[in-house]
């Protein structure tokens, strides 16, 4: 099983920050390079607990699908989110927020296991765990982005 840990510090309110983490919209915008598109469950707006979402989307030479259920949710300290269907063998999400003095701390903590025995295990050594960690750091910019300007009140619609 590997694990990727990301911490990032948002100048914005947690509500907005975990509202924003949680939007189909906006995961769209972050995921542009990759064409996701959100294809079945929760296809816009905020997904809550009990939900699924199926993405579709190009990656590593290959249009995939993926789909994901919200298993547990504390409104604004955290979500979890953990593949129902896709190419991994284990994919879990958690998603925690801590308010402090000046916005909120965003931690990205994702355990993941490739599948094909040996040869995921060294795809994931060689590439996998980066890739994944590409795509959240690009992630995380971009609710940073939105969350610290205007830009929210177009996602969560105020």
């Amino acid at each position: 099983m590997s694990s990727i840990h990301l911490t990032i510090f948002i100048a914005s309110p947690t509500k907005r920050v975990f509202d924003l983490s949680r939007s189909i919209n906006l995961h769209k915008i972050s995921t542009v390079q990759t064409n996701e598109t959100a294809i079945a469950g929760i296809t816009s707006g905020l997904i809550s607990k009990n939900e699924t979402v199926t993405w579709q989307a190009k990656h590593l030479f290959k249009t995939r699908q993926f789909t994901s259920k919200i298993t547990d949710m504390q409104s604004p300290v955290f979500f979890i989110d953990e593949m129902t269907k896709g190419d991994f063998k284990n994919f879990k999400h958690q998603h925690h927020f801590k308010e402090v003095k000046n916005g909120t701390i965003m931690i990205d903590i994702i355990h993941f296991e490739s599948p094909y025995g040996i040869l995921g295990r060294i795809v994931n050594k060689i590439y996998l765990k980066k890739y994944l960690e590409t795509l959240l750091l690009k992630r995380n910019k971009v609710i940073k982005e939105y969350a610290e300007t205007e830009k929210w009140k177009v996602i969560l619609n105020f």
